[in-house]
């Protein structure tokens, strides 16, 4: 009898998360990659009178006129908001805002049991609720593990506004997971005994935490679910085996797809899982390009001058990366994070000509933007949309290069771009979010950029190499460091302008 109450704990009373949230959440104001976002501490009220401990992570300030996507990321068993940490660090520099919340008897909400997804679909139509209200707050998406992917499953099949759900390790039916953790828990009894002891176990739960485990089957709601779904399980998960995850799949009404890693069940996911979470969720959020805060203290650009740009390329980008470019050729150095300003009467070629410290280098930037509009550019436009797709999403959802807050350690500057080789030819792949970063790293340190420059033979470099012959290194090194940064920014403003009517998002299978 002993073994049996000690199992029903385990099921509606596991150990209880206690924590101090401006201690293991993100603080109230932080940065992510550059970029400053808040943490909106709320508390709602279910159907049952429980007290719900809930947090909002946004932007700061947020964008005006320009609702975001949110996803609400729903913990497992024994499990609280602090387990959506890295989720907020996955999906905020996609402009996707995060949304977490304790469980009634979880973490610090009120309440005294857990239902494994029962009376937690309750709290989880509350937090919609909730964001429905929000007119900051356009589409919805879930995130679950564990129980919380039942508690998304669940809810998916009454709410099909849901825009698309993430299940990690979602199981099919509790009352046959009960029946195998009996076997992978040793409990040496015969079939019929465990039986009898789950019908006793039935009534008893039913009684202190209201809810029916005969019940709980997420194989009777899939088939009606249409959502679009990525399943994601561990190959060496014990306690909730991998074939619950195919089950649920095989039997889904709506799109879906399935990811297998591996790892247990509390294993921390590889980067890969969390790289295609965050294309997932682009896909089906849809989020819009916001301009960050620092772009928007800028002067807006509007004399184009020479340079003809099509109405998707984000002129306040440009601006700021010509900004960044002449704060990075400074040659004293300055403590002053204020950037240098540069007048609307200008054109961006008098920009670029007044920013670089060489002709050369100055020619060979024009040139390249000179050549954009007379289509010269066509070999980078013919990169397919899958590859593009690929290189934004790596370096959007690269955990290095987005950066931690102060409490656990990182800082922004640590944010670094990942780069790809375009097929066929030398030109550097980057996202546009990524060349902000860039050029601002050029004022500390050489650009990996020029490195790769540098193997080109053209002539510019032969003859700042033959210059370097017959001069002393010391003045000449920081001439050659120089000439690197301005061509590696040369580069980087081609390959911007250029991958401004590729960048296409496909939409989801």
């Amino acid at each position: 009898m002993k073994i049996i109450d000690q199992f029903i704990n385990f099921v509606i009373r596991p150990p209880r998360a206690e924590y101090n949230p401006d201690q293991y959440l993100w603080e109230r104001d932080f940065n992510l990659a550059g970029r400053a976002y808040k943490r909106l501490d709320v508390e709602l009220t279910n159907s049952r009178g429980h007290t719900l401990q809930c947090s909002h992570y946004v932007p700061s300030p947020f964008p005006e006129n320009t609702p975001l996507p949110c996803v609400v990321y729903c913990h497992g068993n024994s499990g609280c908001r602090a387990d959506a940490n890295e989720a907020a660090v996955i999906l905020l520099p996609s402009n996707i805002t995060v949304f977490t919340l304790d469980f009634s008897g979880s973490g610090l909400s009120e309440g005294d049991y857990v239902s494994l997804g029962w009376h937690e679909k309750d709290d989880l139509k509350v937090v919609v609720s909730h964001l429905r209200n929000n007119e900051q707050v356009s589409r919805i998406g879930l995130w679950g593990r564990s129980m919380g992917a039942v508690t998304s499953l669940l809810y998916g099949g009454e709410d099909p506004s849901i825009a698309g759900m993430v299940l990690d390790s979602a199981f099919s039916n509790l009352f046959d997971l009960m029946m195998e953790l009996a076997d992978v828990y040793k409990i040496r009894l015969p079939k019929f005994t465990v039986k009898m002891g789950l019908q006793y176990m039935r009534r008893v739960i039913q009684r202190k935490a209201e809810f029916d485990i005969m019940r709980l089957n997420c194989m009777q709601v899939a088939p009606k679910t249409f959502i679009p779904a990525l399943f994601g399980h561990s190959r060496e998960d014990k306690f909730i085996q991998p074939h619950h995850c195919d089950l649920i799949f095989e039997s889904y009404a709506g799109d879906k797809n399935v990811i297998k890693f591996d790892g247990d069940h509390n294993s921390s996911r590889p980067q890969f899982y969390y790289d295609s979470v965050c294309i997932f969720f682009f896909n089906v959020l849809r989020p819009p390009q916001v301009p960050s805060a620092y772009s928007s203290q800028l002067e807006k650009y509007y004399d184009l001058g020479d340079l003809k740009l099509s109405s998707n390329m984000n002129e306040s980008l440009l601006y700021e990366i010509i900004a960044n470019f002449q704060k990075a050729n400074n040659d004293l150095p300055s403590s002053s994070s204020a950037l240098p300003c540069v007048s609307k009467t200008k054109s961006v070629v008098d920009c670029l000509s007044e920013a670089a410290a060489h002709p050369d280098v100055a020619g060979k930037v024009l040139d390249e933007v000179s050549k954009l509009d007379s289509g010269e550019s066509s070999g980078l436009q013919d990169k397919s949309s899958d590859q593009i797709d690929e290189c934004y999403s790596n370096s959007s959802s690269n955990r290095e290069s987005w950066g931690r807050c102060s409490s656990f350690g990182g800082s922004d500057e640590e944010a670094t771009a990942r780069l790809g080789k375009n097929d066929g030819s030398d030109e550097i792949a980057i996202d546009l979010d990524g060349l902000i970063v860039e050029t601002e790293e050029l004022q500390t340190k050489p650009s990996r950029f020029a490195r790769l420059r540098k193997q080109k033979s053209d002539p510019v470099d032969k003859k700042n190499k033959e210059k370097q012959k017959d001069s002393p290194k010391g003045p000449k090194k920081t001439r050659r460091e120089k000439l690197e940064k301005l061509e590696a920014f040369s580069q980087r403003l081609r390959l911007c302008i250029s991958r401004r009517a590729n960048f296409r998002r496909q939409s989801s299978s």
